[in-house]
């Protein structure tokens, strides 16, 4: 930890389907696959636990030395404000936030219970996507619904992508020899999911993502804003039952709904610069719905400091950072072309020296803030 060497990772897809494996990156780089029928998360993490302490592509010699665990968990609601130790009562109040998280929280307890019963001596930490949000001020998370209904039911605005957001914003002044802790800053997670957080003096202040991850920007598959009149229109006119909504919101609209080709953005490039207009149209729709949140958090936060582009298509798609920085020329945003053409997967700067707002690129990584919380956690043992 001490020099974020990584010696091994990777990761299981397609738990419980037909052709799910496992791929593995080793130390030196080499990359491989191992199919198998990986029918549950507990087989799962047996295949893990099995390659990284195998002799030819594992990181470790024995099981004994992995010292602690750390899981990602989605949805914490408003009972974790920060990474923690796993505890059976912790285990009971993620079984709580079943209902917020339905698709999501299950599984992040199946790998809990898999390493408990796996490596029963080993303790493990709770690392959630919405912990980090839970700094917004109450008429940040609220909505305009009745009250008893957010009593009731918990239904607020939790957002998510936090410890991706925690990550790049720290690291941004890091990089940049600012203060975090007296900076503004607005932080875009831009990929297949998309959301963009207003962070003041180290503390997210709003998020776009909301009571779940469908809110906010148009992404990948997820509408993002739509006005609520919708669903019950579409489920009289289409006759569809919640089940159905949810997925036609979730899974079928967005960039690949508009355009009718992929969630892909490359894909979608392809198709531009092919003159295919609903390929045109959904890039438009993609890029304007981040300029407008971004814009709308400089009010929130009466100006900003730096700007961070994060993300796979914000580390890598530069026409979109181009389109966003010249629509926030007017806040003294002065983006040097030529930097910003270069920037790639790799942190940069992509403004002139006389540009008022700084803007960077910052490769986000989840993985070394669900480690590093980790070991916090269990006191470096």
């Amino acid at each position: 930890m001490d020099t974020r060497e990584e010696l091994g990772s990777g990761g299981v897809e397609k738990v419980g389907l037909k052709g799910s494996f496992l791929k593995h990156t080793c130390q030196d780089g080499q990359k491989v696959i191992f199919e198998g029928e990986i029918l549950e998360h507990q087989t799962a993490i047996e295949y893990i636990l099995g390659v990284l302490t195998s002799e030819k592509y594992g990181a470790v010699k024995s099981l004994n030395e992995i010292d602690a665990v750390g899981h990602r968990v989605v949805h914490g609601g408003e009972k974790f404000n920060t990474s923690v130790l796993i505890t059976d009562e912790v285990i009971e109040m993620l079984e709580e936030c079943i209902e917020l998280a339905p698709l999501h929280n299950p599984p992040n307890l199946a790998g809990i219970r898999a390493i408990s019963e796996l490596l029963p001596d080993t303790p493990q930490a709770g690392v959630f996507d919405t912990a980090y949000h839970q700094t917004m001020p109450e008429h940040a998370y609220m909505y305009g619904i009745p009250y008893s209904l957010y009593k009731k039911y918990g239904i607020r605005r939790y957002g998510f992508h936090g410890t991706s957001h925690r990550y790049v914003s720290r690291r941004a002044c890091e990089f940049l020899g600012l203060d975090y802790e007296n900076s503004k800053i607005i932080t875009a997670h831009i990929g297949n999911g998309v959301s963009v957080t207003a962070i003041e003096n180290g503390k997210s202040v709003d998020t776009s993502m909301g009571f779940t991850p469908l809110e906010g920007l148009m992404m990948g598959t997820r509408s993002g804003d739509v006005d609520l009149g919708v669903v019950p229109f579409l489920l009289e006119k289409e006759n569809l039952n919640a089940s159905a909504l949810s997925a036609l919101f979730n899974k079928h609209s967005g960039v690949l709904g508009v355009s009718g080709i992929s969630s892909d953005m490359r894909e979608i490039e392809n198709a531009v610069s092919e003159g295919n207009e609903r390929a045109i149209l959904a890039l438009k729709m993609y890029e304007y719905r981040i300029k407008k949140y971004i814009s709308s958090y400089i009010g929130t936060l009466n100006g900003v400091d730096v700007i961070v582009f994060t993300g796979g298509v914000g580390e890598n798609q530069t026409g979109t950072r181009q389109y966003v920085c010249e629509g926030l020329s007017w806040m003294g945003v002065e983006l040097d072309k030529e930097l910003n053409a270069k920037a790639r997967g790799k942190e940069a700067l992509l403004t002139t020296p006389n540009s008022r707002v700084k803007v960077v690129v910052i490769p986000t990584d989840e993985e070394y803030m669900i480690a590093s919380d980790t070991l916090e956690i269990v006191g470096g043992k």
